[in-house]
């Protein structure tokens, strides 16, 4: 058992010498490698298993925020819809713009509206460069309906309802989807 380099000596009334050699003992100062790499691992395992539920709740957190923002996107376009006349004032009955219209100045023109990533617009019709908006698109879609008690009609401007979808996405995935049923 390690090395012999301590002694001691009894003197017993100067009949017998002793000599009695004691084992090495290294005085301990600190940790070996060994310890302080397993004291390391069982920190690293107490840590992540801490920090992990506060990277959950950031993903969770990124979501609300982007679900806000779709709701609130769809919500603007919406409400934009919503306030133009049911009626084209042109007397032209088709869903779309009209040909040649760059304005849209009633509800059915709104059929086949689409705003591409990063070309979302504002209430006054400019694009939106806050960098949160970057990656949301939008469209709408406009259908002339009728309700059960109404009789069928074929023709959209004997129609009493207009159906107003409006769908917005994030990265491609869809995010928030309204329907409103708008009457004359």
């Amino acid at each position: 058992m390690g090395y012999y380099h301590r002694y001691m000596v009894i003197n017993n009334e100067d009949k017998y010498l002793i000599v009695c050699y004691l084992p090495y003992r290294r005085a301990r100062r600190g940790f070996t490698l060994a310890e302080a790499m397993l004291a390391t691992v069982v920190l690293a395992i107490a840590a992540a298993g801490v920090l992990l539920p506060f990277t959950g709740g950031a993903k969770v957190r990124t979501e609300g925020i982007r679900r806000t923002l779709a709701a609130n996107l769809a919500s603007d376009l919406m409400e934009e819809i919503i306030n133009k006349p049911f009626n084209d004032p042109d007397g032209v009955f088709h869903p779309g713009p009209d040909d040649g219209e760059t304005v849209f100045d009633n509800i059915d023109d709104y059929d086949g509206y689409s705003e591409a990533e990063g070309q979302i617009k504002d209430a006054a019709g400019e694009i939106i460069t806050d960098s949160n908006y970057t990656k949301f698109s939008r469209t709408a879609t406009c259908e002339y309906v009728t309700v059960p008690q109404q009789p069928l009609q074929s023709e959209p401007e004997n129609c009493n309802f207009i159906l107003v979808t409006v769908q917005v996405k994030y990265n491609g995935r869809e995010i928030v989807n309204i329907k409103r049923l708008i009457s004359k």
